[in-house]
């Protein structure tokens, strides 16, 4: 019998994950900060589920929302429903590739940390090789009138995230860089509302090894507050 896989946390715990195919690294965390705080938020769509750590973060900020995920992988979903029942939460999965998904199912939110790499594919064929524009796209018309879209992705992409977005409608679009040992940002943060004509604000970066945000679990919103009253 093989022996179970480790168990691994997030969040200083309040997130548990089974060590397998795939591991969320900070990103998820991260993702999952940025989503608005003060927004009624309900239902969620995560475009690109993987393993289901975006999704899991968001729901210990906010645990009565109903998320869907989709994934083109079964073995991403598979591994996601044993990680969504170690939290004791449900998560409604489908096999689905957003570029080709037809459905009438509009979401209050819909977060996507999407396949922003060009290159070799990793084993597990995450964050690789794909249409950024047209998933920010397809990603963006599953979004509510006045919800929202939230992705974080590589910093040389955010350009098409943002032409996407606008494509689709979306304004008061905030952007928050992140960064590594680097003097340019690595990671992009992007949130935006549809069917919303407010332009976009630029937040000052934070490192990406922030501990308020990736021990204690504080919202992006919350840390940024506290930031501008010093």
């Amino acid at each position: 019998m093989a022996e179970k896989q480790e168990i691994f946390t997030l969040l200083n715990g309040r997130v548990q994950m089974e060590r397998g195919i795939y591991n969320p690294t900070s990103d998820a965390v991260w993702l999952a900060a940025f989503v608005p705080t003060n927004a009624k938020i309900k239902t969620v769509l995560d475009v690109g589920i993987g393993t289901g750590g975006v999704s899991l973060c968001l729901m210990a900020h906010l645990p009565d929302i109903e998320v869907t995920g989709i994934d083109i992988s079964d073995d991403m979903l598979e591994q996601c429903k044993t990680n969504a029942d170690l939290n004791h939460h449900e998560i409604k999965l489908m096999n689905q590739d957003i570029l080709k998904w037809s459905t009438p199912e509009h979401f209050d939110l819909v977060i996507t940390n999407p396949p922003y790499f060009w290159g070799t594919p990793a084993k597990h064929n995450a964050h690789h090789n794909t249409d950024i524009h047209g998933w920010i796209k397809r990603s963006g018309a599953r979004v509510t009138s006045n919800g929202y879209l939230c992705t974080i992705v590589d910093a040389n992409c955010a350009d098409l995230v943002i032409s996407g977005l606008r494509d689709k409608a979306f304004g008061e679009i905030q952007i928050l860089p992140l960064f590594g040992a680097k003097n340019i940002a690595e990671r992009i943060l992007i949130r935006a509302r549809k069917c919303c004509k407010t332009g976009s604000t630029f937040h000052r970066g934070l490192s990406m090894n922030n501990d308020a945000i990736l021990r204690d679990g504080l919202t992006i919103d919350a840390l940024l507050s506290t930031l501008d009253t010093k």
